[in-house]
Order: C-alpha cells, then structure tokens, then sequence
C-alpha cells in the first residue's frame, strides 16, 4: 500500500468537507443558531412581561453550541482536516518514519529499528511524484539514504551511499577502492548475529567518504556477485570471480548495505536514479525489542 498517495487522498477529501464546512454548512448552521437565539430572546421577554415563572431547560450558551456543533459527517472529515494536512506536510518535506525490515544493513541498523528520514537534505519533491523542486544538497559517500526500488518504484529501500555519478568503483576481495583508491579498514571484533539460530560475522570498520562505519563480511561466501540483473548501464560494469568494477553514471548512485555478503544492492540490480531517492536516514527514534537503540544513526 501507497501509504503517501493514501493521506494525499485523504487531505483531499477532508479538505473539500473542510472548505464546504467553511463556505456552505458553517453559514447555514450561524443562521439557524441566530433565529433560535432571537426566539429565546422574544420567549423569555415574553415571560417577563406576562410575570410567568417558568422553567429555563436550557441556556442561550447551550442552545448555541447545539445548534453550531457539527453533523457527525463533517466532524470526521472536515473536523479532522487540519491534522490530515500536518501530518501530511511533516511526512512530505520534514520527515517521514520507516521501520528497517531485514539484517541488510547490520550492525548500524537492525531489523526491527523504527527510524527517521530526512526529507529535505537533498532538496524538496513534490510528494507521490517525488520529483524535485528545490535542489539543495547531493547525497554523499557514506550518508545512509531510503529510496524507490529501481525495479519495484512502490517499494522503498535503504543502503549506504558507495559511489556517486562520475565514480569509478571496485570491490575486491570484500574491500572497496574508489577512484583507484582503496578504502582504509580496520578488523574488530567479531559481530554476534543473534538471528536465526546466531552466528558470528568478521566485523570491520570501512572509512566511505567523511564517515567511519562497521561494516559485516562472511568470509565463507563467495567474493564474486552471482547472477548481476540486466540492469541500465550495465554495460558499465565488469564482474569477475574477484568482485567487480563500475564506472558510476551522471545522475546516479551505486548503494550497499552494510551486511556486505546478505544484502541485495547494486552488485546486483543496479545504479539508483537520483530521482528515486526519498530523503536521507538519520535518527533511530525506536526499537521495541533494544530501546537503548534510540539516538542518531552512526
């Protein structure tokens, strides 16, 4: 499910009861409230002035806010416009919240981590169409972003940035060189994969771009990529029983997950469109089962 076009449907609808509400209902509901009050005034005066002694059921105020409250229609439509409209706004150009659902990109994030995405780093998209509008910054080596699925565009993805347009990027023997420069790393201690039945990962740390991070290998799988897609430009890219070499184009990004040998990236699928990217992740606001996860991503 679109969940984005589903509140953009909802904005529209509520806000079409909201704006007939304002122009249409609202009136209309004054007006009938203003001929009941007139009538309460010429009862009462009446009463007064024949000295009768009755009892008031209700008071002016009362009558007021009975006669103005909404038909229960328009208190579930237009009544709930103004919220529909800011949370839809928040998740379009501020925020929107994702929850990460496999290990692919373990240790930094773990399935099961509810997390934020920043909406603007890279300029502001108009929301369902995601096309940009405001250009700011370019994703960089190392920032962690959530993008559409080259193949599957209602799908999002998350990866880390390894390579941008004009990039020439290889992977041998489990390590990358960019621009003909290897990476530095540094071997840790090994990572406890408590999932499935558990196992042990060699865990490094990888310097991509400004920023340091762990990265997993499995030694006991294999360097090469198996079965690469058919995907554009990949004409670019030459694998071999070592790893690969890709020469990035303009306008596109080469992604991986952490998990280097149980993520599917662009090894084997392919460049991601700038189009395609949503924002940039940057904040880990939940883990029901490690609430120590909470606080910004590494």
């Amino acid at each position: 499910m679109n969940f984005q076009l589903v509140l953009f449907l909802a904005v529209v609808v509520t806000g079409l009861a909201y704006i007939s509400d304002l122009l249409y209902f609202k009136p209309k509901r004054k007006h009938y409230t203003s001929l009941l009050l007139k009538q309460y005034d010429v009862q009462i005066s009446l009463w007064k002035k024949d000295n009768i002694n009755a009892e008031i059921i209700q008071t002016k105020e009362e009558i007021q806010d009975e006669a103005m409250r909404q038909p229960w229609w328009l208190e579930f439509t237009a009544g709930i416009f103004p919220v529909i409209l800011i949370v839809f706004l928040l998740r379009s150009f501020i925020a929107e919240p994702f929850k990460i659902p496999s290990g692919s990109m373990m240790p930094t994030l773990l399935s099961g981590d509810f997390i934020l995405v920043n909406k603007f780093s890279y300029g502001l998209r108009l929301p369902i169409l995601n096309k940009k509008i405001v250009p700011l910054n370019d994703p960089e080596k190392g920032d962690i972003i959530v993008f559409r699925y080259p193949k599957d565009e209602t799908t999002d993805y998350i990866k880390r940035v390894a390579g941008v347009g004009g990039d020439k990027i290889e992977y041998r023997n489990k390590m990358l060189i960019i621009n003909d420069k290897p990476l530095d790393y540094e071997r840790l201690q090994d990572y406890y994969n408590n999932e499935g039945i558990g196992s042990y990962n060699k865990q490094l740390t990888e310097t991509l771009g400004d920023i340091k991070h762990n990265i997993l290998v499995d030694d006991q799988k294999p360097n090469y990529v198996t079965n690469p897609d058919n995907f554009p430009f990949s004409s670019n890219c030459t694998y071999t029983q070592s790893g690969f070499t890709c020469v990035i184009p303009k306008g596109y990004y080469f992604v991986m997950g952490d998990n280097r040998d149980d993520s599917l990236d662009s090894r084997y699928w392919g460049f991601v469109p700038d189009k395609n990217i949503v924002g940039k992740a940057f904040f880990i606001w939940l883990n029901i089962d490690k609430l120590s996860r909470i606080g910004k991503i590494g």
